[in-house]
């Protein structure tokens, strides 16, 4: 168990104020966040946003790197799998590992209805801190975390054991769960999916509850919280909390390459494109075309499925209006433009206006009722 200093002890009753959760108040204030975050940490360059700079403890001193620590700040340690520890210097990438902001952290373990008796499963241990709550307030007994990245899960597992907690850890595919414990009372993911994995089906009990961001190929995001029945599928709605994590890395959308505009079929789009800068907007086009991914050229909104290499691309016309041209075996705009006016219709609701149904054939999204329209998430 690590020693306490009164600083940090100060700083994480400061930092359980700042959260405001009367169920993990106490994890918040016996878990030493400074084990999870380390002895370095990344910072972004405001200019460059793919550019990380490490900062480290020895460098800053002990009493600033404590203050940095128990901000309720998200901490990347791990940029394009180059740990901030072993970073001799700036690198460029994107953060493939965080300590993610507590109140962040403990929102989700609010949306879980995570308490006391319950078994859970975490998908994707990280730096292990929300690991370590959880064995705080629940037993370590309790939690059974998996983590992808091994260079990842050796750190988390020092942290952990350095804390003075001993949960089930283990290295693997989170895709794929964990059954030596099944079955679990809840499961969360704090990585994002894009469609939910048939093996956390299979491993929580009926009755049990699935709590896990979603995020999409196109950049479009839901929380969501499924209840398992007794026949093995798995239904509820979106929550309101507006929550993701970095993608799990076998879900992440393949490489884009460069795209030539103006080309395929034209007509006048009877959608505004900017629509899909909303972000509730986004989803659903998302759910409309879910192999398509967005991207920008100045006034030009581009969507691409790689699979097929259907295109669209749209763009002020100089007359008023939009211009859309389509390409390939989809029509992706149509399929964006039924969905949004759908929307539209309904009153442009939040993502919690949807709910998910899973079952072993297929997973689809529905709007309002579980009878209203729908979208089937790809298999």
């Amino acid at each position: 168990m690590v020693a306490v200093s009164d600083a940090a002890a100060k700083l994480r009753h400061m930092l359980a104020d700042t959260v405001e959760s009367a169920g993990w108040r106490a994890a918040l204030e016996g878990v030493p966040r400074e084990l999870f975050v380390g002895d370095a940490a990344y910072l972004r360059d405001v200019v460059r946003g793919d550019l990380w700079t490490p900062i480290r403890r020895a460098d800053v001193g002990e009493d600033d790197w404590l203050a940095l620590v128990y901000t309720d700040e998200t901490w990347v340690t791990q940029v394009d799998g180059v740990l901030a520890e072993e970073a001799t210097s700036a690198v460029t990438g994107s953060p493939s590992s965080s300590s993610t902001t507590p109140s962040l952290v403990v929102r989700m373990l609010e949306a879980a209805h995570i308490s006391e008796g319950d078994r859970v499963l975490e998908i994707g241990t990280g730096t292990g801190y929300s690991t370590a709550l959880m064995c705080h307030r629940l037993g370590q007994e309790a939690v059974t975390s998996i983590e992808y990245d091994l260079a990842v899960a050796r750190r988390a597992q020092k942290a952990i054991t350095a804390a003075g907690y001993a949960p089930v850890l283990v290295v693997g595919d989170g895709l794929h769960g964990y059954d030596d414990n099944a079955p679990y009372d809840r499961l969360i993911g704090t990585c994002s999916v894009r469609t939910i994995p048939p093996a956390w089906m299979s491993q929580v009990r009926a009755g049990g509850t699935i709590t896990t961001p979603m995020w999409g190929w196109m950049g479009g995001v839901a929380f969501a919280h499924l209840t398992m029945v007794g026949d093995g599928t798995a239904s509820g709605r979106f929550l309101r909390d507006d929550l993701y994590f970095m993608r799990a890395r076998s879900h992440m959308p393949p490489p884009r390459p460069p795209v030539t505009t103006g080309v395929g079929d034209a007509r006048e789009s009877r959608i505004d494109p900017g629509i899909l800068d909303d972000e509730a907007a986004l989803f659903v086009a998302q759910l409309a075309a879910p192999a398509a991914q967005r991207a920008s050229s100045g006034e030009t909104t581009i969507l691409l499925d790689v699979g097929t290499g259907s295109r669209a691309d749209t763009r002020p016309d100089p007359s008023g209006g939009w211009t859309v041209h389509q390409h390939g075996p989809l029509r992706l705009w149509d399929a964006v433009e039924n969905a949004i006016l759908l929307w539209q219709d309904a009153g442009s609701p939040h993502q919690s206006a949807f709910g998910l149904t899973v079952t072993r054939e297929r997973q689809h999204v529905w709007l309002g009722e579980f009878d209203g329209p729908s979208w089937d998430l790809p298999a």
